[in-house]
């Protein structure tokens, strides 16, 4: 099932953004120029929200949440792509559909995602007392995703090297600003808001666990064969193969999946494939000065 805007795309030639700083916040320019317009972005109070750092498991718990809203019906979770279904707030890309317009057109409970720091998300979220279900992954693993990420996609700036992005990286100097202030804020809020914080590397540990996890913050009781789907049905390698999930419907001109996959690995630890020796301890010793202070603490990396 293809979106009905996509042969429109094929033939657009999309300009790589420029970066723009938005409230001391790094963003692709489509973001920073639309600013206002998602600051003032009116939640509802079933409206579920879904939060990441970009490339921290935002697919995976994207489609966790819908096979739970389904109740294990995976033919449901097949109606149309992932992004339509659970749209990206700060979305704002011609000739797409902005991710607004589509969670406007939605019925209530509504489920959106965004990748905003705490302090940018819009205030009728708080106002409203929303949900919000926040993922984070351990910040090697994550700059790797995010490094083949920038490579394969035009709606991200340019990378770089592999070199040049650890630095970008560890100085804020990527789309949605720094992963260190983006965790360690969200990590504070967690017990002031009805946050349900969750772990990638515990979500691949037990995803059984973390589902039912999901479910209960969701109060939704799921039967046993319908968590034994969700369960499989959004297991890395299911999920790859399946072109609601793997972003295959969105054109070559806006995400080249020869260069990388969307859904590249999907594992714990692929960090020590990439990170020299001397690129390693230099990471390190900045991950010590930005988050030694913190109780936030990660598996796999250090």
């Amino acid at each position: 099932m293809e979106l009905d805007y996509h042969p429109e795309v094929q033939d657009v030639t999309i300009r790589r953004p420029q970066l723009k700083l938005q409230e001391g916040v790094s963003f692709p320019a489509w973001v920073a120029d639309n600013w206002e317009t998602v600051k003032n972005f009116q939640a509802k109070p079933d409206d579920l929200l879904i939060a990441t750092y970009p490339k921290s498991g935002t697919t995976w718990i994207q489609e966790i949440v819908d096979l739970i809203n389904q109740n294990g019906d995976v033919k449901m979770c097949k109606r149309a792509a992932v992004y339509e279904r659970i749209p990206f707030l700060e979305f704002f890309m011609s000739p797409f559909p902005t991710g607004i317009e589509l969670i406007e057109k939605m019925a209530s409970p509504r489920v959106m995602k965004t990748h905003l720091p705490i302090q940018l998300v819009p205030k009728s979220f708080w106002e409203q007392d929303c949900k919000i279900i926040l993922v984070a992954r351990n910040a090697k693993d994550c700059l790797v995703s995010y490094f083949h990420f920038n490579r394969m996609t035009e709606s991200m700036p340019e990378p770089g090297t592999w070199s040049e992005f650890i630095q970008k990286f560890m100085e804020g100097r990527v789309s949605w600003g720094s992963w260190y202030d983006h965790v360690k804020g969200w990590w504070e809020a967690k017990n002031k808001h009805r946050i349900l914080f969750l772990f990638y590397e515990d979500v691949k540990e037990n995803p059984r666990r973390e589902i039912l996890k999901v479910a209960e913050f969701m109060e939704k009781v799921l039967e046993e064969d319908a968590i034994e789907k969700i369960v499989h049905h959004s297991s890395f390698e299911v999920m790859k193969g399946n072109p609601m999930v793997n972003y295959t419907t969105i054109p070559m001109t806006f995400m080249d999946q020869n260069i990388s996959r969307f859904m590249r690995k999907g594992e714990v630890g692929d960090w020590k494939n990439h990170f020299t020796v001397s690129q390693n301890e230099d990471f390190d010793e900045h991950y010590e000065r930005q988050m030694g202070h913190s109780s936030l603490k990660f598996r796999n990396v250090l």
